[in-house]
């Protein structure tokens, strides 16, 4: 009993503390310092993209990224030694961090606006911007965010979630950060868009187990398509489109996939094959616009996981390093 007491508390404050930042996180927070920072970020955003389509999951994956490891305060953008040295991120595409950093010279350029708004607030709405320009839904970004002063490496370490995880184990990750099941399904919707590394997941179509070299739950197909996309002496940093059917279209082509065995990622394809998130994974498919508004929900929800606000943090003038 005294347990369960313990577990509901933790919940009644994580709970309290999610509450508390929303509440101190805005749309209109610069309405009187920098009052057309969206349609700069949006306008270098949308230039960066029109050279290369890579912006739009670099940058997503890049929020993603900074939000789970110290919570949404830009410290995955801090140069070496940093986060970004650990394995889990030196994947993360250049195109995302070059984003964030032209968005933040346009910002400063305006002289209402120089060194008033953070790296983490920038980040945010590019990641908006990207989804939109990549056909996906638009939506209120709450600003507000300080950045963080603090990058290491060895800070990633369990705090995100890996192409093998089953159901539990992302269930729990997810939890932890004040995010539902739904949620993480909703956000695995972001796999729309953007690729993986043969590497994170050969085993899945050469040494599955002792009993089958391929993971029986893939598509037997698109296992064979994937070896020949990655021989099993090839970099394993070649890049495959995580969606194969529609990889520049943010949609649901994700769960249609997921319907037919055609997950990359063993955490991808769990969605579909427990009976716990199968259900959602078919009205996702079928249904475009539930997608959508859950991942407005989940995207929401996770922009607000652990940020800084009031004095804490900084204002980067260089988002980079800190002052």
């Amino acid at each position: 009993m005294e347990s369960r007491s313990a577990i509901l508390l933790s919940f009644s404050l994580l709970a309290l503390l999610l509450t508390t930042t929303s509440a101190q996180l805005r749309r209109d927070f610069y309405k009187n310092t920098c009052p057309n920072v969206e349609s700069l970020v949006r306008s270098a955003v949308t230039k960066k993209f029109q050279q290369t389509f890579v912006t739009a999951p670099a940058t997503l994956r890049l929020f993603f990224h900074d939000c789970f490891v110290r919570g949404c305060d830009a410290s995955v953008l801090i140069a070496s030694p940093s986060e970004k040295d650990h394995p889990d991120d030196l994947s993360l595409a250049g195109d995302g961090f070059d984003t964030v950093v032209k968005a933040k010279a346009a910002v400063d350029r305006d002289s209402r606006c120089t060194n008033k708004v953070s790296c983490a607030d920038i980040l945010a709405l590019a990641t908006r911007d990207v989804v939109v320009l990549a056909g996906g839904p638009s939506y209120t970004v709450e600003l507000g965010r300080r950045d963080g002063r603090i990058s290491t490496a060895a800070s990633v370490q369990r705090h995100l979630p890996h192409p093998d995880f089953n159901l539990d184990q992302l269930n729990s990750m997810f939890s932890s950060n004040g995010l539902t099941q739904t949620d993480m399904i909703a956000l695995s919707g972001a796999h729309t868009i953007g690729f993986s590394h043969c590497g994170r997941f050969s085993n899945r179509i050469y040494n599955f187990s002792p009993k089958s070299r391929i993971d029986p739950t893939l598509n037997s197909a698109y296992a064979l398509q994937l070896r020949q996309m990655c021989p099993i002496n090839v970099d394993p940093r070649i890049a495959i489109n995580m969606d194969p059917t529609t990889p520049n279209r943010f949609d649901n082509a994700y769960y249609k996939n997921l319907q037919q065995g055609k997950g990359l990622f063993g955490s991808d394809e769990i969605l579909f094959t427990d009976t716990r998130s199968k259900s959602t994974v078919n009205l996702f498919a079928s249904n475009n616009g539930a997608f959508q508004q859950a991942f407005v929900t989940a995207i929401t929800k996770l922009g607000r996981v652990g940020v800084n606000t009031g004095n804490q943090g900084e204002i980067r003038r260089d988002c980079t390093r800190i002052n």
